[in-house]
């Protein structure tokens, strides 16, 4: 078995790699590709070994949870193994906790949506938000929202900005990948990584200061915690291939 530091000098060293365009996609990106084009995700055996394993199958929402509730909310569907919501619903989160990992999924918005993905979020406060990163799920050109690099699609919402002309246009699949290792934070989107960040670094801490997150002192500072999927905005939200990787 690959020892800890080594697995996470390899992950980084790949990404790192595709980010300065000294190897193709396919030999430097974790293979975190699901086969089946449905909602359904199929792990293969390899990535089984490697460590993946499903947090949505397709068929149940046995492992997400309603916001500081045990229930599931109304309002969230499974529509041909898709994980869909039509209109404002209540968030949900994962019943597990996660604090090293990677976490990929494939998401698409209709015209002019909003949602995002919240990882390691705790329930100390009324919203999910206050406590958690997001990974800004967003159709660019359709919501005001990506008039500002710091709140479109892929941006670490309000603290870090993503690239123009990675996302694609509403009603078309997108291909997420989140990496948290420690304090390390990347996240990317089609293959390409958008932003990396170290929290608690000068860096960091001058943007928290600056956001409006900086009433709430322990937003983004929890070591592990759940991964949410944000439902109160409006609009149809599709979400398929969740999947995830502990980082040991």
């Amino acid at each position: 078995m690959m020892h800890a530091a080594a697995a996470r000098a390899a992950i980084f060293s790949q990404l790192a790699l595709l980010a300065a365009g000294c190897a193709p996609v396919q030999n430097s990106v974790p293979d975190t590709s699901a086969t089946s084009t449905s909602g359904a995700t199929s792990v293969t055996a390899e990535q089984r070994a490697a460590g993946w394993r499903p947090l949505f199958d397709g068929s149940s929402t046995s492992a997400w949870r309603g916001y500081k509730s045990q229930t599931f909310p109304t309002g969230w569907r499974i529509v041909d193994g898709v994980l869909t919501k039509s209109s404002s619903v209540e968030d949900i989160m994962t019943r597990d906790q996660f604090g090293n990992f990677q976490l990929a999924f494939d998401w698409k918005l209709t015209p002019g949506g909003n949602a995002g993905v919240f990882y390691r979020g705790t329930e100390e406060y009324d919203k999910i938000y206050w406590s958690a990163p997001e990974y800004q799920l967003l159709d660019d050109a359709g919501h005001p929202d990506g008039q500002s690099r710091l709140t479109s699609a892929g941006a670490d919402y309000g603290l870090y900005p993503s690239p123009a002309g990675v996302v694609k246009p509403a009603e078309q699949w997108n291909s997420t990948l989140i990496v948290a290792d420690g304090n390390r934070i990347q996240h990317w989107l089609n293959g390409q990584k958008l932003l990396e960040y170290e929290v608690g670094s000068t860096d960091w801490e001058a943007k928290y200061k600056a956001s409006k997150f900086v009433t709430y002192p322990n937003y983004g500072r929890a070591k592990q915690g759940y991964i949410a999927i944000q439902g109160d905005h409006d609009g149809t939200l599709s979400i398929r291939n969740i999947r995830i990787r502990e980082i040991k």
